[in-house]
């Protein structure tokens, strides 16, 4: 049977564990945005591995382009329809930490939806459009 010692010594490095992961504001605000900065490159990093695959397509690439700064305006306008900007303090001192949450989202989900170009569809799917086939794999 445990004893009294042995609950205070696990009480006592639960609560020595638990306060090592607090932060503060400004930390978990750090911590979001570049959580949101991370998502943000890997879908840099996936629009330019695009371009560069596809460079050959002038029109693609024009187009690509222009979808790509309105998805940026609308990224931004989602976010502020999700959180308008009233005065300073209104939706509490976790709103940071909320927008980059969102932007993150809204960040991932575009590079998902990217991605289709760098990965192609396989050979015989119909409504491809400037997306590219996969070669089937070969068989033994």
């Amino acid at each position: 049977m445990p004893t009294l010692r042995a609950y205070l010594l696990l009480a006592g490095l639960l609560l020595t564990a638990s306060l090592s992961f607090a932060q503060t504001q400004g930390q978990l605000n750090a911590t979001a945005y570049a959580r949101y900065q991370k998502a943000d490159q890997v879908l840099n990093r996936t629009y330019q591995a695009i371009l560069k695959q596809y460079r050959t397509d002038t029109l693609f690439i024009q187009n690509l382009n222009k979808a790509q700064r309105l998805w940026l305006q609308l990224r931004t306008a989602d976010l502020r329809a999700r959180y308008p900007e009233y005065e300073s303090g209104h939706y509490g001192s976790f709103q940071p930490v909320c927008e980059s949450d969102e932007l993150t989202a809204l960040t991932e989900a575009r590079t998902r939806q990217l991605r289709i170009w760098l990965t192609g569809v396989p050979e015989g799917e119909m409504c491809t459009g400037s997306v590219k086939f996969v070669p089937e794999p070969k068989r033994k």
